[in-house]
């Protein structure tokens, strides 16, 4: 009779991961990104415990998008205030915050709870070419 495997906590191995985000879409990039912050592209998933890699993206100013979503896709956020809803197209977007186009994209695709506000602490997003983890090593992967 088989066992099912369940991972414990302690027995979670982190990966690094680096994907360039140069000429790639940027909602293939979000997926490819989420699943592997999930830990969904490994044999020792399990649900409950937060088993993913970490993943550094470069280039993120780059992304690329389809169709018309350059001005048509608008980021809204309220400040709190009365009145206070704000919006910005991702042509603003990409000029100020290029890195959060793609932290909002993976957040969207991540658990709503607990688990995925931690998940969303091991996404590190630079905006060009250089970032500071080469001492960790991450393997390279291609979105295509």
């Amino acid at each position: 009779m088989s066992k099912t495997f369940l991972l414990r906590k302690e027995d979670v191995q982190r990966r690094w991961i680096h994907i360039d985000a140069n000429g790639v879409v940027l909602g293939k990039l979000a997926v490819h990104a989420a699943v592997a912050l999930m830990g969904k592209d490994c044999p020792t998933y399990t649900p409950g415990v937060d088993s993913g890699a970490f993943i550094v993206v470069t280039n993120a100013e780059l992304v690329k998008v389809t169709g018309k979503k350059e001005t048509d896709k608008k980021y809204r956020w309220h400040t709190g205030y009365i009145g206070g809803l704000k919006e910005k197209s991702l042509d603003e977007m990409r000029t100020t915050k290029p890195e959060k186009v793609i932290q909002l994209a993976v957040r969207r695709m991540l658990p709503k709870n607990k688990l995925g506000r931690n998940m969303l602490k091991r996404l590190k997003v630079y905006a060009g070419v250089e970032h500071g983890h080469e001492a960790q090593s991450p393997k390279t992967v291609t979105v295509s």
